[in-house]
């Protein structure tokens, strides 16, 4: 049976450099091909994505500042993201984004994974 995130490209945006690096781990051991790790908007900034990356795990907030406006550029692309975050007050991001998951922290690998490959269209929803 293929890895759930088999030959993906995905994109982390997360400010936690130590949980940055369990997300790339995590990716990988489920298959991500590449895994690119951004810590601040401005290092993606201005490059088309959809052609570097299928999937993106996008945190919350960056250093106090709101990734919302990038969400919303990743739905204009038709990039498929979840978000993963610490902030559980959600009623903004199902307002905005209705059919995109939260994963919260502290998540479970296994949650994650799951909801990057329901993103994608690789696993069926439970």
């Amino acid at each position: 049976m293929p890895a759930l995130l088999d030959g993906l490209r995905i994109l982390v945006l997360e400010d936690e450099f130590l949980i940055a690096l369990d997300i790339e781990q995590l990716c990988r051991d489920h298959g991500a091909a590449e895994v690119t790790i951004a810590r601040e908007i401005t290092e993606i900034n201005g490059e088309a994505l959809s052609p570097r990356f299928d999937a993106a795990v996008v945190d919350l907030m960056l250093a106090g500042v709101s990734t919302l406006d990038f969400a919303a550029r990743l739905r204009s692309e038709g990039l498929p993201f979840v978000f993963a975050s610490g902030y559980s007050d959600s009623d903004e991001i199902k307002d905005a984004f209705p059919d995109i998951r939260l994963v919260t922290k502290p998540f479970s690998g296994d949650d994650l994974v799951e909801a990057v490959a329901l993103a994608c269209g690789r696993a069926a929803p439970a």
